[in-house]
């Protein structure tokens, strides 16, 4: 790490990296299965990564009592929770009113995206009819395919790249992906559909910066005005958190670094005992700070988190110590350890049955499972 310019006096004290992560873990229902319906656990977490359709189901089963991957899926296809674009431009599930408040906020993130990724593909394009004839095609409720929208929407714009058009008007117009698409096992051309029925506003008030703050802290903090930017991809923050000041309380980390919180934010303490957790590709746990070290050393950082691509992980004691992947061959579905680290005797038995309770939940029918921890 680089060297850390002069702290400013904390007014709460310095908080260590085991509290950070016992906090971290309390927010994110890992320390015990909450006792929760899913669209309020949804919310609790500010959102869960959907970039894979599987993704988010793998991180309820973590957090949650007698979950089924049934309990997910009603709530998808009843739309309480909605995929879309969303924090670092990629998909998540969110619920329908975290969505319409948190989607306006992102809209300069998805602006500047589009602009980097499409910029030079759509030249000439008038961006802002482009959105509006997007809207009217996938009005009263019905649903194109990415392909099939930007082919319409190539049709009057003669030498127009379809797929530039297709991937722009996703970022610069908060469309929904509906299901089936986003459910479990389901995958295949992203589906795009309006949203009037939301009835979200298309630009964030200062007030929604400032509710999207207290939503990050309450689901990641103790944190800095850097985590926060890291988490969302949203610049302009040190600003929104001056505003809050004063409601908030302000710690220092063991570098004296500003950490900030809601008062009433749950802090247990540093020694409570955190359960053999796995966690899917892309979990937020691992995403929600700059500096990871309350969840993960940088060695370890360096081996899981590799270009764009974050592994799917096991928590012993409350930190990443090692990998997972499942396989299948023939009628066999493998779950593979793989560990960062020596793991002790006990630590491997509780990780071998914490790696079997997972098998157990996604063993398709007429499948048999097997579990391979390595050394």
């Amino acid at each position: 790490m680089g060297a850390r310019g002069p702290a400013r006096p904390p007014s709460s004290g310095v908080l260590s990296s085991r509290a950070l992560n016992r906090a971290l873990l309390e927010r994110q229902l890992l320390l015990r299965p909450a006792d929760l319906p899913v669209v309020t656990a949804v919310e609790q977490l500010l959102g869960l990564n959907a970039q894979d359709p599987n993704l988010p189901y793998l991180a309820l089963w973590n957090r949650l009592e007698s979950f089924t991957i049934r309990d997910l899926t009603t709530a998808i296809e009843e739309r309480t929770l909605v995929r879309s674009t969303m924090m670092r431009a990629t998909q998540h599930l969110m619920s329908m009113t975290d969505f319409r408040l948190v989607r306006p906020v992102l809209a300069p993130l998805l602006r500047r995206v589009q602009h980097n990724a499409f910029g030079r593909r759509t030249v000439g394009v008038d961006l802002d009819a482009l959105v509006a004839e997007a809207r009217e095609l996938v009005a009263d409720g019905r649903v194109l395919t990415r392909p099939e929208l930007g082919k319409l929407l190539a049709r009057r714009r003669p030498g127009a790249d379809p797929t530039a058009l297709g991937w722009t008007v996703q970022y610069l117009t908060p469309f929904v992906h509906p299901a089936p698409s986003g459910t479990w096992n389901v995958r295949g051309a992203t589906p795009f559909a309006g949203t009037e029925w939301i009835g979200m506003r298309m630009e964030a008030t200062d007030e929604d910066r400032r509710q999207l703050i207290r939503r990050y802290l309450a689901a990641f903090g103790p944190a800095t005005v850097a985590d926060a930017r890291a988490w969302s991809g949203v610049s302009g923050l040190r600003a929104v958190f001056e505003q809050l000041r004063a409601e908030l309380r302000v710690y220092a980390d063991e570098f004296g670094r500003e950490l900030f919180d809601l008062p009433d934010a749950p802090r247990p303490p540093a020694d409570i005992p955190a359960p053999v957790r796995f966690l899917p590709e892309f979990d937020a746990t691992l995403l929600g700070h700059t500096d990871r070290t309350r969840i993960m050393t940088d060695d370890v950082r360096a081996q899981v988190c590799v270009g764009a691509a974050i592994a799917a992980t096991v928590l012993v004691d409350g930190t990443v110590t090692a990998t997972w992947t499942r396989s299948r061959t023939d009628d066999v579905e493998l779950l593979k350890v793989c560990p960062l680290r020596p793991l002790s005797a006990a630590e491997r038995t509780e990780v071998e049955a914490e790696a079997h309770r997972l098998l157990a939940f996604t063993l398709p029918e007429n499948t048999r499972g097997d579990v391979w921890l390595l050394r």
